[in-house]
């Protein structure tokens, strides 16, 4: 196995050749280290900040793809309870909860609930793959009794996190100036 190399930002460059499960992991960890990179050192008005008419934020991000790692890994892939705070989140009454929570937390407060929740989905990933490599099926179907695998669950995060890089590519210049990317 070569060596990992990091970028410019200290964001873990994807190999050119490997496995199927390689590969993806490798593109989950970019961008998670994308959406790091993007909200470092801001405090809590940088991470407040939005554009235009939006109320979407940099904290909320954060919170947000918290939620999402949880959601998919820790709750629907492995079939495991919602960690903290998803378990007593009122979702009937916000269901944007996940998005609002970031208006609660300090930044410290904010970027150990989602690297607590990356690290979570991160033993979640690893032990799916021991088991049953990418084709795991998740542990909670959807409602409809239809069961995306571990690769249509990596895909997912994937996805998310580059739509919502690009998101806070736009509200990280807004609040400091900083472009890049």
């Amino acid at each position: 196995m070569s060596p990992i190399s990091l970028d410019e930002h200290g964001r873990p460059e994807p190999p050119l050749a490997a496995d199927e499960a390689t590969m993806l992991l490798a593109y989950l960890d970019y961008h998670r280290a994308t959406l790091e990179w993007k909200t470092a050192g801001l405090s809590p008005a940088g991470l407040a900040t939005t554009v235009g008419r939006s109320t979407m934020t940099l904290g909320g991000l954060v919170a947000h793809l918290a939620y999402v790692e949880d959601s998919w890994v820790t709750w629907r892939l492995r079939g495991e309870p919602a960690p903290a705070p998803w378990d007593t989140m009122d979702w009937e009454a916000d269901i944007d909860g996940d998005w609002h929570l970031a208006e609660s937390l300090r930044p410290a407060q904010l970027r150990e609930l989602w690297a607590a929740s990356v690290q979570r989905s991160r033993a979640g990933i690893e032990a799916a793959l021991s088991e049953d490599g990418l084709d795991a099926p998740v542990r909670r179907p959807w409602a409809d009794g239809r069961a995306p695998t571990l690769r249509w669950v990596l895909v997912h995060l994937i996805e998310e996190y580059a739509r919502h890089n690009g998101h806070a590519d736009l509200l990280r210049e807004q609040a400091d100036g900083q472009v890049g990317e």
